[in-house]
């Protein structure tokens, strides 16, 4: 199918303004199953210079550079992706100590997870939760990672569009959050068992909860099969109606737009986000 996307960010200052640098994350990452087939980007005030590279997690990253003072800034990111189904639990871990939890990686790819295999967040009680739901899968990896889903999902789901991520604890203890919450929960608890995860940012259709915001999920790392996706959220795996954005092992690196400005101006933000499936 064909997936077209449509995120509109209005930010409206009180009073002009000096834009500094910005930072974008709005250009979706491609997949063997998912092709980019189009891509728009508007930014108002027009931009004197947008550079677009590759950031250290393998992320498209776009730096736009204004000059002038103004009272708004616009932007517009227009996607369309095809997306094929896929089969997400289609494959055989290897080695096969993989498929059991806690997690051991293999020598030659250890070194490159450590960055997603940090206990930051991982608390007393995320540990003996996380234990619990293994020892109920009978320390199976991925039967452990689907009851992980089925668990987060049993929440109060609430809207927060701003904010960074509760603490992992927080969301555990409350059993109440957003799709952030939800996806730092679900990595902290992977991190615990030693099971590298990491935090996905994009856009997830056919869902009237997400299709009209930005929406999060984590990915993890399996021997055998690469980086595999979960959506605590929709108690799903990732298959071909999420769009991806940007991944990173810590959530505040995945923000669409981050930058700042130079005044003594007051902001207000509004966001939409559109989705269809035009075939």
């Amino acid at each position: 199918m064909r997936l077209s996307v449509q995120h509109q960010l209005r930010y409206e200052y009180d009073q002009p303004v000096i834009l500094q640098p910005h930072m974008l994350y709005l250009y979706p990452r491609t997949y063997p199953y998912q092709r980019l087939q189009a891509y728009e980007l508007t930014i108002d005030p027009r931009p004197s210079k947008v550079v677009r590279n590759v950031d250290v997690e393998g992320n498209v990253q776009q730096l736009v550079y204004f000059s002038g003072p103004t009272s708004h800034l616009h932007i517009t990111a227009k996607i369309e992706v095809d997306s094929e189904p896929f089969n997400s639990l289609d494959f055989v871990l290897f080695p096969f100590e993989a498929q059991r939890v806690p997690l051991k990686y293999p020598p030659q790819v250890r070194p490159l997870l450590e960055t997603y295999l940090t206990r930051e967040g991982v608390t007393p009680a995320i540990d003996v939760w996380a234990r619990q739901l293994a020892a109920g899968a009978g320390w199976q990896t991925v039967p452990f990672l689907i009851a992980l889903n089925n668990a987060i999902r049993q929440f109060t789901y609430a809207i927060r569009e701003e904010g960074a991520p509760y603490p992992p604890e927080q969301t555990l203890l409350e059993q109440r959050g957003s799709c952030r919450d939800y996806t730092t929960l679900f990595m902290a608890a992977c991190r615990s068992l030693g099971i590298a995860a990491r935090f996905v940012s994009g856009y997830l259709f056919g869902s009237a909860q997400q299709e009209h915001q930005l929406h999060a999920w984590a990915e993890v790392y399996l021997p055998g099969a690469g980086w595999r996706g979960f959506d605590p959220t929709e108690n799903t795996v990732v298959v071909n109606k999420h769009v991806f954005l940007a991944s990173s092992a810590h959530a505040e690196l995945t923000a669409p737009v981050s930058g700042t400005f130079t005044g003594k101006a007051n902001s207000v933000l509004e966001a939409h986000v559109l989705i269809n499936n035009d075939h």
